[in-house]
């Protein structure tokens, strides 16, 4: 557990899965519970915006489109991580990696907290973590 190649597999594989769990809610249709339910996600799927160049789409779409960028974002970063420890990329090169991962996700996991719920907060919390172990535990230059 003092490795960084272990604690950059495990954020490559919380990244895969989060992105593989986040995607089968692309799949699934919200249920109106009420009323005001029912008035809200039919506004969301009928009601569509004038978003200028000839763009109408409604906010279910947007919502879809953000959700799959999530999911590839994760999937993304999980399969380019594997990748690079698989080709055994030099300790200076995986140092930087992580580093950009530490943007990325320390980002994604600060708007996670702040927009979403629980499940998504959770997982970009964990892949955060998992992403500053590989970091501190790196080898460092000579």
């Amino acid at each position: 557990m003092k490795s960084f190649k272990f604690w950059t597999k495990v954020a490559a594989v919380l990244m895969i899965v989060t992105g593989i769990l986040h995607g089968t809610s692309l799949f699934v249709t919200s249920q109106p519970q009420n009323d005001t339910e029912r008035q809200m996600l039919d506004l969301m799927t009928n009601y569509r915006i004038d978003a200028g160049a000839g763009f109408h789409p409604s906010f279910s779409n947007l919502f879809t489109a953000l959700s799959s960028c999530f999911t590839l974002l994760c999937v993304l970063g999980g399969i380019t991580l594997f990748y690079l420890l698989r080709k055994q990329t030099p300790d200076g090169t995986m140092r930087g990696i992580l580093n950009i991962d530490l943007v990325i996700f320390g980002i994604c996991f600060a708007v996670m907290g702040y927009f979403t719920f629980l499940p998504p907060i959770a997982c970009t919390a964990l892949i955060f973590v998992s992403l500053i172990a590989a970091r501190l535990t790196i080898p460092a230059s000579k």
